[in-house]
């Protein structure tokens, strides 16, 4: 299989990742008020399996060093198994929740909120487990990204008050959805082998990983997915029988190409977790949410209508943001 063999290999990846994360959720925002959300999530989840098994079938069976896919999925104790569905069902719930947030909140303001707290936490909860890099430039790193989101909401409050509205309910989802999103990496990366290239047996590489939690995702959906049908936070409730005869090809085609990218980007971080290890790994993978942010403030623009003031607490939010990283990124190095 394909397995990265530098630390700055691994930083790109993480890179490419950042851009899918932050990225794919544009995908929702090309729905209809005909084709709500949980409908694009059934096509979103179909996506992300077709993205792994093509993942699998190609990089992760290709080369002389590792697991090919079919062994390693042979192999798999029912513990790594385990751990990986549970991480899907865990990020699909606080997947859910997030595209709720943005459909409420706007995804300027939705997405630095979940995925920048989740950053924070997943950062922490993954150090204590696997410590790798400098703690001190690590965590010196999630506390600018901190102070990028403190920045963000309160730019977002005069937005709201700005425009007579309010977006504490998209606010207090985007909470809700940061905390549980981050532990699922905890869990894939509990399953997942720490040796790429001598894989321990039972354990999962990060192709099968990717495999078993888009399983776990598409699995958890007839229990999450089904509750959001039925009661949504916005919209109106739809049915199984909208899915299959109101969805156009080109609606199912954008739920299946948000799958495609986030899981690429998902992969392409699981494979760099070996070189930067998995605290950094994911750190980097959700600076997502300033590409989130930037794809709210400068292609949707979400605070067009806001004061001229609001501008310099978005401009402070970018920057704290790049540093951030950036201390992120040497930490391995030190």
């Amino acid at each position: 299989m394909f397995i990265i063999q530098s630390y700055s290999t691994a930083v790109l990846f993480c890179i490419i990742t950042m851009l899918c994360w932050g990225s794919w959720a544009n995908s929702s925002k090309c729905t209809t008020d005909k084709w709500q959300f949980p409908l694009f999530y059934w096509d979103y989840s179909v996506g992300l399996i077709l993205m792994s098994v093509f993942y699998g079938l190609t990089m992760g069976s290709m080369g002389a060093e590792g697991r090919s896919l079919l062994t390693d999925l042979a192999q798999a104790d029912a513990r790594s198994i385990g751990y990986a569905l549970l991480g899907g069902a865990i990020f699909n719930l606080s997947n859910l929740l997030i595209i709720a947030a943005i459909a409420v909140a706007g995804l300027s303001v939705a997405f630095p909120i979940a995925v920048g707290l989740a950053l924070v936490l997943g950062v922490l909860i993954n150090y204590i487990k696997t410590p790798a890099g400098d703690p001190i430039l690590l965590f010196l790193g999630v506390g600018l990204v901190v102070a990028a989101i403190v920045l963000n909401a309160f730019a977002s409050g005069k937005a709201s008050v700005s425009q007579g509205k309010t977006s504490t309910k998209g606010i207090v989802i985007s909470i809700i959805s940061g905390v549980i999103m981050s532990f699922f990496y905890r869990f894939v990366a509990e399953g997942m082998t720490a040796n790429f290239t001598a894989p321990e047996a039972g354990k999962l590489t990060p192709y099968s990983a990717v495999i078993i939690f888009s399983l776990g995702l598409f699995l958890s959906n007839f229990l999450w997915n089904t509750f959001f049908m039925y009661k949504p936070i916005t919209g109106t409730p739809v049915t199984y029988k909208q899915y299959f005869t109101n969805g156009t090809t080109r609606q199912h085609l954008i739920g299946i190409l948000g799958g495609l990218i986030f899981n690429t980007g998902f992969l392409f971080n699981l494979i760099a977790s070996e070189k930067a290890g998995p605290a950094i790994s994911y750190g980097l993978g959700q600076g997502a949410t300033m590409i989130g942010a930037a794809w709210g403030v400068f292609v949707f623009k979400e605070f067009a209508s806001a004061p001229k003031s609001v501008n310099k607490y978005l401009a402070a939010m970018f920057v704290l943001f790049i540093i951030g990283l950036g201390l992120i990124v040497i930490a391995r190095l030190n």
